[in-house]
């Protein structure tokens, strides 16, 4: 986990105006963007008072100013560099120190690593024009196992009805686990117990580590008709912050794909149903958590050798 990348912020959430607040699990972190638009993450503590840095101020040097007492912090390295009514020059003890982390930006996401010397990730692709974020009280594991089993739970899709069966079982390509769920248009027909009619598919490829999820809905004849990124993070108190991003293709053959643009054809719930989760039989996430351990055990044995 302390090597994982989390994309923890919408690119249009970090900005110079003002710092912000984000969670991996119970690691509180402050983001924010210099002048020049690089981004930056630290601990979000101050080291004299514990107060959180994201109560402060973004410098017109780009460093971040905790609230309460005008301690500086450099946003790179963590170190202080000011105090105020002290001289600038004066040098500070390493324990005053904001713990730095890394921190990249791709695919329209800010993405945040706990190892402040991981290598950065690879940049993705173009930002999905469409996003917006949510925070689910349900834990990170347990949200990643709904979307495998149910992915109405957590998401809707503009006239889909998700249904139980999977065009393919779930398997690893590529070290993602991937999955693709048979889906019908919502309206008055057979539901799907009752018909072999499945004219769309959803495929869900995910990181094993992170359950950061690339979205991919297609007909029949296998044309898209809807991209999305989905990016669970694990936050403090059981919660989960999920960003995402998504992007309804413009040229979708028949009248039932043309109407998903007749309004938010992506959402993302912010709260599950609970009497649904109590009753949802595991079924894709099992197969899910015996291949994330057969990742995790060849990883461990790679970084041995």
């Amino acid at each position: 986990m302390a090597e994982a990348w989390w994309a923890v912020a919408r690119s249009e959430e970090v900005t110079s105006a003002k710092p912000i607040n984000v969670d991996i699990g119970d690691q509180p972190i402050v983001l924010w963007r210099d002048h020049q638009g690089v981004p930056h993450a630290l601990e979000d503590r101050c080291p004299h008072r514990r107060a959180p840095l994201s109560l402060g101020c973004v410098l017109g040097n780009g460093m971040i100013q905790c609230g309460y007492h005008g301690w500086t912090y450099d946003g790179k390295t963590g170190h202080l560099k000011d105090i105020p009514n002290l001289k600038s020059d004066a040098k500070f003890p390493a324990l005053y120190r904001a713990i730095p982390f890394g921190v990249a930006e791709s695919g329209g996401f800010v993405r945040v690593c706990l190892d402040a010397k991981a290598p950065a990730p690879e940049p993705g692709a173009k930002a999905l024009p469409l996003s917006g974020s949510a925070n689910v009280a349900l834990e990170h594991e347990h949200y990643i196992a709904a979307l495998f089993d149910d992915p109405s739970l957590v998401l809707a899709i503009r006239g889909v009805r998700f249904t139980p069966y999977l065009l393919a079982e779930l398997a690893e390509q590529n070290g993602k686990l991937v999955l693709e769920r048979s889906c019908q248009w919502a309206g008055l027909h057979w539901p799907s117990p009752f018909s072999s009619d499945f004219p769309i598919t959803l495929r869900i490829s995910t990181d094993p580590v992170t359950g950061e999820c690339d979205l991919l809905l297609r007909d029949d004849g296998f044309n898209p008709l809807l991209t999305a990124t989905l990016a669970p993070v694990p936050a403090a108190r059981g919660v989960t912050q999920v960003r995402w991003r998504a992007r309804l293709e413009d040229n979708r053959p028949g009248v039932r794909a043309k109407l998903m643009g007749a309004g938010a054809p992506f959402t993302v719930h912010s709260s599950v149903d609970g009497a649904a989760l109590r009753v949802l039989k595991p079924s894709a996430s099992i197969h899910a958590a015996t291949l994330r351990n057969e990742i995790a055990a060849r990883t461990a044995q790679t970084s041995a050798a």
